[in-house]
């Protein structure tokens, strides 16, 4: 086998990283280097993603595989042992110097570590460990790194990744358990929330409050997983519920979901097209509606149903129970307020410190929100009140974006 310079190595491995959508950075511990020790801080080209903190922030982050080589054959990865793909793999040193390389230059702010199984699960977790510690320890690395948990792997060396990481994750992959055994014979989903469980173990752990020596950070910002979506014939409902299930059981920061896309030499057990990109973006609009809106699974989607590709969730509900509105934004609580269409969690909190001094008038919702026009229909407001045009039976062939030609200029 030929030996492959880095620049290519980086090309391979960064390219076989696409696939992973959970590497968001937020809610990393603060640490940086101001005081003149140590290397780079988590305030604040090829092989680098982009993600966002919950204030806004545009975080780049050096996003890439040790390896895809790989032992497994999960017939949706493009890296499965099976797959005619041009292999490659780094080295310990190398990912570190790329790291700190990427970071002195100003490229990045962290590293996302993934890896396909070389040898055993145990030899891939000690090796991505050995990255971890050495940016640690070695080069005193202050930045952002999130590692992805191999959920095989001995609980030890789980436990010594999550003690280097910001963050870690292990991909759940596919909503139902029985397609991960048809697909992925090589994994275990008990295997899969075990590890899970540990890890959330260690982390309330670490949080633990009234303990004199508390234990060492463990994955400060939490864990999270990822999602395949169109691969079997899983319904966004039944997505959802797995979702609300692992929040609730494992306290996940994030769930994270991947369109399937059809790979080289696919299996015939797979479908041959990808779900529309729209899909993608609806059930993450609907896992936002369940952490910060206040919204049940149920009351978005039922475990049998799709969500509804033309509008989206909230509004979906809204349609559907109209006896809720309109809200009066002068003298509804906040959790009526955070159901209206077009309201957001900053606008409604805004709204809020308004009415304190004034009362809210249209122009005013207009200044905080921007989105009068899907806004009326559903709220009251000290000049404004809907009138029957809550219970139009064209409201929602009004509200529904009008579709257009893409243009190419």
């Amino acid at each position: 086998m030929p030996t492959l310079d880095l620049k290519r190595k980086l090309a391979i491995l960064s390219d076989a990283a696409k696939y992973d959508a959970s590497c968001a950075s937020s809610a990393g511990v603060k640490r940086d280097s101001r005081g003149g020790k140590g290397v780079g801080s988590t305030d604040g080209g090829m092989g680098i993603c982009h993600a966002y903190a919950p204030d806004g922030r545009c975080i780049s982050l050096l996003k890439i595989l040790l390896t895809n080589f790989c032992v497994y054959d999960c017939a949706y990865c493009v890296n499965r042992v099976s797959s005619n793909v041009t292999r490659a793999r780094f080295s310990v040193k190398e990912v570190c110097d790329l790291t700190l390389g990427f970071y002195k230059r100003n490229y990045i702010e962290g590293l996302f570590l993934s890896s396909g199984i070389i040898r055993s699960a145990d030899y891939t977790m000690e090796e991505m460990v050995r990255v971890a510690r050495e940016l640690r320890e070695v080069h005193d690395f202050r930045g952002y790194i999130h590692l992805k948990l191999i959920p095989e792997a001995s609980p030890a060396l789980v436990n010594q990744a999550a003690l280097y990481a910001d963050r870690v994750s292990i991909n759940i992959e596919l909503p139902r358990d029985e397609s991960l055994t048809r697909l992925a014979p090589d994994k275990d989903i008990g295997g899969i929330k075990k590890a899970m469980g540990a890890v959330r173990l260690g982390v309330e752990a670490g949080q633990e409050k009234g303990r004199k020596a508390r234990p060492a950070k463990f994955a400060p910002a939490g864990q999270s997983t990822q999602m395949i979506v169109g691969t079997d014939a899983a319904s966004d409902g039944e997505i959802l519920k797995r979702s609300e299930s692992l929040y609730g059981a494992y306290h996940l920061k994030r769930v994270y979901y991947s369109a399937f896309s059809p790979i080289p030499d696919s299996a015939a057990r797979l479908p041959l097209a990808r779900p529309p990109l729209v899909r993608e973006h609806r059930l993450y609009q609907a896992d936002w509606l369940m952490r910060f809106y206040g919204f049940a699974r149920v009351e978005i989607v039922g475990e049998a149903e799709d969500l509804d590709l033309d509008i989206d969730p909230k509004l979906a509900w809204a349609l559907r129970n109209r006896g809720d509105f309109p809200v009066d934004l002068n003298t509804a609580e906040r959790e009526p307020m955070l159901r209206v269409p077009g309201l957001g969690v900053r606008s409604v909190d805004r709204m809020l410190g308004v009415r304190r001094i004034k009362a809210l008038r249209l122009e005013d919702v207009r200044r905080i929100s921007r989105r009068i026009d899907k806004l009326k229909p559903f709220i009251v407001t000290a000049d404004w009140t809907p009138g029957p045009l809550t219970d139009s039976a064209d409201l929602r062939a009004r509200l529904t974006p009008a579709a257009s030609q893409m243009s190419l200029f």
